[in-house]
């Protein structure tokens, strides 16, 4: 009896599965790509009482506050960070703080001044890319732009990527040199949809370039596009093995959830707006992990520190880590929950620790005093 009652409580079980659909009961039986977070770390659990003294030794340290809807960080060789701001200003923060205002930039919804990367090449010559929106002929667009910085300007302005459509939303944004010393572009699919399956769109992409706009002659398709199919990819990283992390905004409104992180290969078809979630179709990739359809990481930048990648939630209020295990991750962990608000950059700085901007004047957050800020954390506070 016993047996033919464990029987019938499986055939039960799944066929709750199967009567809820995607739920999080089928999820938890047949979807292994759907993330099952549990807590991290909050402030609480940090030996250091007082995280606002910025004596060089505290677990978090404010470095800086009063930050307008800060995007991207960048450490340059002598000490000082480089911060760009949505609405158009470039900070260099250092023993003091000084603002370069970037021309052309039109800060709309989610586009403004964007990404940041600094040359391979930075201390020979002091090249720094831009990924802005600006206004074309009337139109919102996004392009890349080169600059050489100087003690408080930049000069010899040169487009290194234009033809990208804009919004104000899924403007992508995020530009990174990767190991082979190309340039990677995210692009969002700006609101048109179906520009994310055409490859010769440069929109819902990640596109790779050289350093001065050229074309790789391995690019997969013949142009700047090197995957397809992305809705709005929001970070890049590398795993120690040079394998490309993608971060990636799930659908918003009604149909909320389904965030992503993908690993990224070239001419890979990563689905939108074909598939979503769990769901597969030939020739298209599904993500690595995702968040289902209850919950809203909204991830944005990325870093990989050793095997454990680290992504920020704007909406998710967190920074989320995960460990990596070969094509998988494992133990996905949610940190600092709700304590700062939204969260933007995630960067690691030459000393091996992180620093985080909140992200609360962008009009989706509620602003806290001294916001926006920039956040440094000493990297014991992830060790078990």
């Amino acid at each position: 009896m016993r047996k033919v009652a464990l029987i019938i409580g499986i055939i039960s079980l799944v066929a709750m599965g199967i009567y809820l659909g995607r739920g999080s009961i089928t999820v938890w039986i047949f979807g292994p790509t759907e993330s099952r977070v549990t807590p991290g770390i909050t402030a609480n659990d940090l030996t250091d009482d007082d995280t606002d003294d910025t004596d060089g030794d505290r677990d978090i340290e404010i470095v800086a506050e009063n930050l307008e809807i800060p995007w991207e960080v960048a450490f340059l060789p002598e000490g000082d960070i480089l911060v760009t701001e949505r609405p158009g200003r470039l900070v260099k923060i250092g023993t003091n703080r000084q603002v370069i205002e970037i021309e052309g930039v039109h800060h709309t919804g989610e586009g403004g001044l964007l990404g940041l990367a600094l040359d391979p090449a930075f201390s020979q010559n002091h090249f720094i890319y831009l990924y802005l929106t600006g206004i074309d002929d009337g139109r919102l667009v996004n392009r890349v732009e080169r600059y050489r910085l100087g003690n408080s300007a930049v000069t010899d302005r040169q487009v290194i990527l234009d033809g990208i459509a804009g919004a104000a939303i899924h403007d992508g944004g995020r530009i990174e040199f990767g190991p082979d010393g190309y340039l990677y572009v995210t692009t969002g699919d700006a609101g048109s949809t179906n520009t994310a399956q055409d490859t010769a769109s440069l929109n819902g992409k990640i596109l790779r370039i050289g350093a001065d706009g050229s074309i790789p002659a391995d690019n997969p398709f013949g142009n700047a596009v090197f995957s397809f199919g992305h809705r709005n990819v929001q970070g890049l990283a590398w795993d120690t093995t040079g394998r490309l992390w993608a971060t990636e905004h799930g659908p918003s409104g009604a149909g909320s959830g389904f965030d992503e992180v993908n690993l990224i290969e070239p001419g890979n078809n990563y689905g939108w707006p074909v598939i979503q979630g769990d769901e597969t179709r030939d020739n298209m990739h599904e993500p690595v992990i995702q968040s289902g359809a209850d919950d809203t990481w909204a991830p944005a930048d990325a870093e990989i520190v050793g095997d454990r990648i680290f992504f920020t939630g704007l909406r998710g209020a967190a920074l989320y880590s995960a460990e990596i295990d070969g094509q998988l991750l494992k133990n996905l962990r949610i940190n600092f929950s709700g304590e700062w608000g939204r969260l933007r950059a995630v960067r690691l700085d030459p000393d091996g620790y992180l620093y985080l901007t909140t992200s609360n004047r962008d009009g989706r957050g509620q602003p806290r005093p001294g916001d926006d800020k920039l956040l440094r954390i000493h990297p014991r506070v992830f060790e078990e």
